[in-house]
């Protein structure tokens, strides 16, 4: 009797292994269980400006296809957001709108490996929907009266303006230099600014509110948007998927609709 209430006991204790091991997975050599499931966190993307409306969709579009992770983004000129990672504010990705400011991160030993472009941008004029300026071309843009306003020179899209005026022979005179190039298309919109030099994917993502005046001198200051995983983040695989995301088929969709060129 004792005999066969002992094979019962070890049946019953079979079977309720292999239910355990169907339910919960493998269990490694040190007895903690492992799951094929990609592991959650939390990642801060600082990114330039330029990438509002694309990294906001991107970041609800990684999220999806992670579960259980979070995106949160610092959006703000390359500039100020080297300056803020070189003091010490924690982040786990940095898309820069030019490689100069990349540089800076690189060189700041901020960098956990190669940034990698991922898309390119040119300018464009920004003008109100009636265009009371009558901004046609370039050189519009120095007739007197005309209220220009522009990216501080050491933001991405303040440079690229310089460049472009350079190699066109014009001396631009903005009424206000902003930190942005989102401050820039805010002047425009609100009425405060006759013409703003912003990137063609601004011009595009603010619809009815602008309308866009195309230059050719433009072709003189492509800027090249780098990304790049940080030393310093907490969850570095996490970081490195997000930066291959942006780079891979569904990154660069959104970033090629939004009017974004290839890398």
């Amino acid at each position: 009797m004792k005999a066969l209430l002992n094979q019962a006991l070890g049946a019953a204790g079979v079977v309720l292994a292999l239910a355990l091991t169907a339910c919960g997975g493998t269990t490694t050599a040190g007895g903690s269980a492992s799951s094929s499931a990609s592991s959650g966190g939390t990642l801060t993307v600082f990114a330039a400006a330029s990438l509002t409306a694309t990294f906001t969709e991107l970041g609800h579009d990684f999220e999806a296809a992670h579960p259980g992770s979070k995106v949160n983004f610092n959006f703000g000129g390359s500039s100020d957001l080297v300056s803020q990672l070189q003091n010490g504010a924690p982040a786990d990705v940095f898309a820069s709108a030019d490689q100069t400011n990349m540089t800076k991160a690189t060189n700041a030993g901020l960098a956990a490996g190669t940034p990698q472009v991922f898309a390119t941008n040119v300018l464009e004029i920004a003008v109100p929907p009636s265009n009371p300026a009558g901004i046609h071309t370039f050189q519009d843009l120095t007739k007197a009266g005309v209220r220009l306003v522009v990216c501080a020179q050491q933001v991405p899209c303040g440079s690229a303006a310089q460049k472009a005026a350079k190699a066109a022979g014009l001396t631009l005179k903005p009424v206000s230099e902003e930190q942005s190039v989102t401050d820039v298309l805010g002047k425009v919109i609100s009425g405060d600014a006759d013409a703003g030099l912003v990137y063609v994917t601004d011009v595009k993502g603010a619809g009815s509110k602008v309308s866009g005046v195309a230059f050719p001198e433009s072709s003189a200051a492509v800027n090249s948007y780098p990304i790049v995983a940080l030393k310093d983040s907490k969850n570095a695989a996490l970081a490195q998927e997000f930066v291959d995301f942006v780079r891979g088929a569904q990154g660069q969709k959104v970033l090629g609709d939004a009017g974004f060129g290839a890398p």
